[in-house]
Parts: C-alpha cells; structure tokens; sequence
C-alpha cells in the first residue's frame, strides 16, 4: 500500500498506562450500593447423586443472606452447555460443577459459611477418560445427551459425514473427512510413518479467574451484568438463553480482561445473573484460582493416530488420521478445524480423517487459543519431521515441497484462498538458528510449521468529531489484544490527525454498534473495515465543510496535521473542531459530523507461521531446556508491528508450554492440580529469547492487506519442541507435556535397542 504516516508504523498501546499504573477497572473492582457476595460450592465428585442438603449451619452464619440450591435458580431449564449451566440438582455429573450458592454481606463471610454447607452425596461410577468412555457400558448421559448449537462445530466444518445410529454410546459423534482412497495409497506408498500422538488438558490459565457482577434492573427480569468477557453479544445471548429472558432484558457491560485466550464466553455469568435476581440485589462472584481450574473450560485432552505416507521423491501420497477428542459431559465441536488443518497443511490427494468426539465425567471443555490445532499439529508435524527422516530428506526442503498454496483444499475439501505458508518456510531457510543446526553437542532445532482458518463477521462502527477537534469511535467490540489501538490508527491516517486525538468508546450490548467477539483471531480483520467505512465518510464530511468555509473546490482541500486547508495556499488552515462546529451551528447546514461505518468480509484471511526452537537435552536427567525460539509469521499487513510482535512472543511462549510443562493431572476422576502451585507453567526465566520475524504478504480479503494475526502463533511451538528433542536427544515424544521423565525413559529404551 501507499506510504503511511500512522499504519504500519510501532506505537504504543493506548490503555498501557492505565493497566501498568493499576488504573484499568477489572469487575473485580465493581462496587455497587448494596451489593452481595456469592460463593459457589462444588461438587467434590465427578458422578453422584445429590441426596440432600442442610442449609442450616450456613445460614446461621453473621451476614449470610441466602444459600441457593437449583431448586431455587434452576425453574426446570436444562442445561446444554458449561455457559447455560446453573447448578447441580439431583445430580452431579464432574467435580466442580456447582451445586449451590451462599450469598453474604461479604466475601469472607460467604467463604466461611460455604465451608459449613452439609450436602449428602451418594457416589456413583464415573467415566473418567476417554478410553473407559469408549468401552464402558456406562453412559454420561443416559436419557441422551443435551442439545445444543456448538461455537465451533459449523466452522470450517466441511462436507464430512456424521455416522451415528440408534444406539446411544459415549461417542457423542463421529465424523468422516475423506478425498480419494488412503487406504490404497499408503499400501503403495515408499514410506510410512505411524504414530499415535497424545495431548493432555491445558488450561488457559490467565491471570484474572472469572468475575461477574449482576445488577436486577428497575422491572422484574432486568439484569446488568459486569463482565470479564471477550464478547458481550454472546454472553448476552447465553443469559438470556439459560434465564428464560429477553435479550433486551439483559445488558452486558464488558470490563477490562485480564486474559482469555478462549475461555471468557459467560461460564458463570448466567448463574450471578440468576443469584442477583433472585435475591433483587447486586451480586458479585469472583472465583478463587483453584475454583476457576475446577469448574471451566479448558483445552480437552486428545490422542491422535496418524498414518502418513510418501513416494521416493518425498511427494506425500496419504494421510490417514484418527482424533479421539475427551470433550467432557457437553459436546463443544473442535473436530471440524482439527480436520482443516490436518489435512490441509500440505497438499496430498488421498486423506481420511475419522474425528470421535467423546463424554466424560469431566468439566466440559472449550476454547483455548486456536482451539484443537496445537493438538492436531503437533501429530501431524511430528509425523512429517519423522516422515524426512525415513527418507534421508532435510525437514524444511520437504515441507517445501508439499506445502499448500492458494487453491488447495483444507482438511474439509474447501479450497484455500491465497496464503503465505510457503514465504513463512522460504524465510526460515535463511534464518541463522536454522543455517547453525547440528553444531553443539546434546542441542538440536526442531521445525514446524502452523497456521489459522481465521473467522470473519460483520461489524459496525461509528465515528464523529467533537467541536473541540477530538475525534471519538463508538465500537462494540471487546479490546484484549490492543485492537483498539489498531483501530486508532486506521481513524488518524484517513483523517490525517495524531492517534492521540482520537478516543474509543467502548459501547455497551445496549450502546455499541454490533461487532464480533475477541476470538477466532477475526475482531481485528471485521471491524478495521467498518472503522475504515466510518472514517472515509466523516473525511468526506469534513471535506464539504472546508470546501464551504474556504470558498474552494473540494478536490483542492487537503487534510493534515489535525486541519484543513487548501493545497498550496500557506498559512491558512481551520481545525477539525472548528468544522465539526461549522456543521452543527450553521443553519440549513449539513449538521454533526458524524457517520456509521457498516463491514462484512467475504472471505477469511488465513495466517501461518514456521517455527524454531532450540533446546538442550541432559543426558543424564532427560531434562529439557529452551534455549532460543523464532516465530516467523506472515501477517498479510503489520497494522501497528509493535502489537503484532507481542502477539507473535505470546503465542510462541504458549505453544513452547503446551510442549513442556502444562497438563491437568487426574486422580479418580478429580481435578489433583487446581492451582499455579502444582499446574506447571513457565516462568520469565524459562521462557528464551523469542525471535519474531514478520513476513508481509498481503491477503486479498484483509483491510489493508492484513491477515489474521492471535491464532497463528501458538499452533506451532509444541510441535518444534518435539522436534527439537528429536534431533538433540534421538528419541521422539509422542505424549505431552514432554516431561524430563518421559525424556529420560525413552533415551533409557533407546539404549536397551
């Protein structure tokens, strides 16, 4: 694109200073006049029978106001999912799912009078994982599982086919992705690599747990609800949905996040919400750390079977794949952008990909940072480095070769539009980490490379100038990633004034214009457009306006420098404010300067990375150390770089923690690891230097050329750390987190061979 004074240029992020100076409003800084505190209690066991519950020593307790069960809240809804989920009555079926509510003046006196609840459980078998849900007769759901629209089962679906039949089973669906025979071309094939791949539950673990504040309204059934969201149109459409109330009842007020990644979509905001009303009181919930492990959604365990074949040339001429997803005791749908990315990373025209998605006694999962891909390219890309191996071919000059371009289909048989898989690789061939390999003892570099569908919706915004020269954007968009600073730059380089002019607003559900939720990595490339569209007619208003005052043809008024003037004339110059002013006050006259910016793409904008790690593996102790990482991503355009490469260094530091510390742990069927004590993650120190290299090739249907850019990052990391262990110690991990025991004793294995 044309040179730009603000767009593609480093700037700050515009609330930095708020949030580094603890000025930002988190809803746990909520206070309304007469508010309550709630504390939930949960289930201790994945499966039992709910035989009674004595209130009596709770209630008792100073400040208490109400200890709520579901025979309170529930008014005989039933729930399809964690979101519409309010408590346990009868039964509960995973440890942590709520099963009652204690309501106090204060949170310590909730807290105390919670511990005294008396609930008598008559424990029942469970269905603890995957494997026993496969072959055990006992069912999660006996009467048949809860219906319900998933978030993402329609997206990059495909044409698959649903095998079902009358018989109820624990295999909540089995899909088929298939183009040719797989079968018959890994018969024929020079090569195959086998491998069953598994993953374990990852929490998204971010910083602030889960806090919600409800509000009643002034009529029965309104409800305000403050909220730790990444989209307030899809928590008010979850309220309304599991209360029995109208949308226009509910209105979500979304507060600063402190983090996300997926999991911040109203898992308990409905339950406040029904607290609140039932109480006509103000109530505040904020869960303890050990409460948000137990009772959300995390990223669900899988194990993935890949059968990957190619001929002497290394072309790859099949890939058979079988995903087995743990989802929990409600379906979420991650099969169908598993099977984009699987079979859709390199080109190959006979591709089978059978997805069971499975119940448990378990907390249902959801949504974390490119939901099911890490999972899913760490088989497959741990598949392909074995793959070059077998066939004596360097790892990168393979994926070269059968890399996906533009027009080549997905996993699902969709085609993808233009991509930048190929430049990504291109551009690690000449990176020095890669040129350097295979120099220092007991060190290696792993490759893998990752990418992101994308989503797209439409999205509004509205823009107009105050008298004073400020120029303000109305968007109902949630900022969790700095797009709002994005969004800044695009208003100030059509307008041609100083980003530090321009403010956000950020609307309500009842005041924003429509825009999509913080996920799917889509806010960024739906709402630029609309920001776009707003800008452009205000400019054009602006423009009419000078025309008027100076007397001039429009064509010859330029803006700049936050003014208006015409082109060659020196020293005269009015101010945006002015302007807006001009319109508002003169008679017969335009009016405000104001306009409404309205975007719908019709295609995504997909994003892929490659990906290095260099690690140290001791030979002695299987102990793993990242020494260095590099992210090359392309981007499309670089709205703000500053931005882009803070998203790159996250996404990369995730991906590297997927592959060596995180997993939840279970002991007969309970969460053992409900807190940042015993849940593993990397500190700053363990985290290495991250390299983020930015490749440029713009997309035909992003604004500015710009491609999605949260996704990407993460999907990669753990697949190089495999791969990284594979060439510095010899042995291939096929079980995550690759823990230095799992390390040690398959060095051990491979020296007993």
């Amino acid at each position: 694109m044309k040179d730009t004074v603000h767009l593609g240029k480093r700037r700050r992020i515009i609330d930095g200073l708020e949030k580094v100076s603890g000025k930002a409003r988190f809803t746990a800084d909520v206070a309304l006049a007469g508010m309550l505190h709630a504390r939930p209690v949960l289930s201790p066991y994945p499966h039992a029978r709910i035989r009674a519950i004595d209130t009596a020593a709770a209630l008792a307790q100073p400040g208490v106001t109400a200890v709520l069960t579901g025979s309170d809240l529930n008014g005989g809804r039933t729930a399809h999912s964690r979101p519409s989920m309010l408590l346990a009555q009868g039964e509960v079926r995973f440890a942590g799912q709520p099963v009652a509510v204690v309501v106090a003046a204060t949170e310590a006196q909730a807290a105390d009078a919670a511990a005294l609840l008396d609930i008598d459980y008559e424990v029942l078998d469970s269905v603890d994982d995957a494997a026993q849900a496969m072959t055990d007769e006992r069912l999660v759901w006996p009467q048949g599982v809860p219906q319900a629209d998933s978030s993402l089962a329609s997206l990059h679906g495909g044409e698959a086919s649903v095998q079902g039949d009358e018989t109820r089973s624990n295999v909540d669906e089995r899909r088929v992705f298939a183009r040719g025979d797989a079968g018959a071309a890994l018969a024929a094939a020079h090569v195959v690599i086998e491998h069953t791949y598994t993953n374990a539950r990852v929490h998204q673990a971010y910083l602030e747990p889960h806090a919600v504040v409800a509000e009643p309204g002034r009529r029965p059934g309104q409800v305000t609800v403050y909220t730790s969201t990444q989209g307030q149109y899809a928590v008010r459409g979850e309220v309304a949905g599991a209360l029995g109330l109208r949308e226009g009842d509910v209105r979500i007020e979304p507060m600063t996040v402190g983090g996300g990644f997926g999991a911040k979509y109203g898992i308990v905001d409905a339950l406040v919400a029904a607290v609140a009303l039932h109480v006509d009181r103000p109530v505040r919930l904020v869960l303890s750390r050990s409460e948000d492990m137990l009772t959300t959604m995390p990223a669900p365990s899988t194990s993935i079977r890949v059968r990957l074949g190619a001929d002497e040339s290394g072309q790859i001429v099949g890939l058979d794949v079988q995903a087995v997803i743990e989802n929990g005791v409600f379906r979420f749908g991650h099969a169908g952008i598993l099977a984009t990315v699987m079979g859709g990373m390199y080109r190959c025209d006979n591709v089978h990909i059978e997805t069971l998605e499975v119940l448990t006694h378990r907390a249902p999962v959801g949504a974390y940072r490119a939901p099911g891909v890490p999972q899913a390219l760490f088989a497959l890309e741990s598949s392909v480095d074995e793959l070059a191996r077998a066939l004596g071919h360097d790892p990168l000059e393979l994926r070269l070769q059968n890399a996906v371009e533009g027009g080549d289909s997905t996993g699902t048989g969709r085609p993808w539009p233009d991509i930048g898989l190929k430049a990504c690789l291109e551009r690690a061939r000449e990176h020095p980490l890669w040129r350097s390999r295979g120099t220092r003892p007991h060190e290696g570099v792993g490759l893998a490379v990752g990418g992101w569908p994308g989503g797209f919706s439409p999205a509004g915004a509205v823009c107009r100038v105050d008298t004073d020269g400020t120029v303000r954007l109305h968007v109902g968009s949630v900022d969790i990633s700095g797009v709002h600073s994005s969004m800044v730059l695009i208003v100030a380089e059509t307008l041609g004034i100083d980003p530090e002019t321009v403010e956000i607003v950020q609307g309500t559900t009842d005041s924003g214009p429509y825009a999509p939720a913080s996920g799917g990595s889509q806010v960024t490339i739906s709402l630029s457009g609309a920001v776009l569209g707003a800008s452009q007619q205000v400019r054009e208003q602006l423009l009419d306006l000078a025309a008027s005052h100076f007397e001039a043809h429009r064509d010859d008024i330029e803006l700049a420098e936050g003014q208006a003037r015409v082109r060659g004339v020196a020293g005269q110059g009015v101010t945006l404010g002015q302007l807006a002013q001009r319109g508002q006050r003169l008679a017969g006259g335009p009016g405000p300067v104001v306009a409404e910016g309205r975007a719908a793409l019709k295609g995504g904008a997909p994003g892929f990375t490659a990906q290095l790690m260099r690690v140290r593996v001791d030979p002695d102790t299987g102990h793993v150390t990242p020494l260095e990482a590099v992210c090359i991503q392309d981007v499309g355009y670089a709205l703000n770089p500053l931005l882009v490469e803070g998203q790159m260094h996250g996404g990369a530091a995730q991906g590297l923690s997927m592959g060596l510390y995180e997993g939840q742990h279970f002991e007969s069927g309970t969460l053992a690891n409900p807190n940042f004590l015993e849940y593993v993650f990397p500190t700053a120190s363990d985290v290495p230097p991250i390299d983020a290299v930015i490749v440029e090739r713009p997309s035909e249907n992003g604004p500015f050329g710009a491609r999605i850019v949260g996704e990407p990052p993460i999907t990669a990391g753990a697949a190089a750390i495999a791969n990284a262990i594979r060439d510095a110690a010899g042995v291939r991990v096929t079980a995550l987190p690759a823990t230095a025991e799992q390390v040690w004793r398959l060095m051990q294995e491979q020296e007993r061979a």
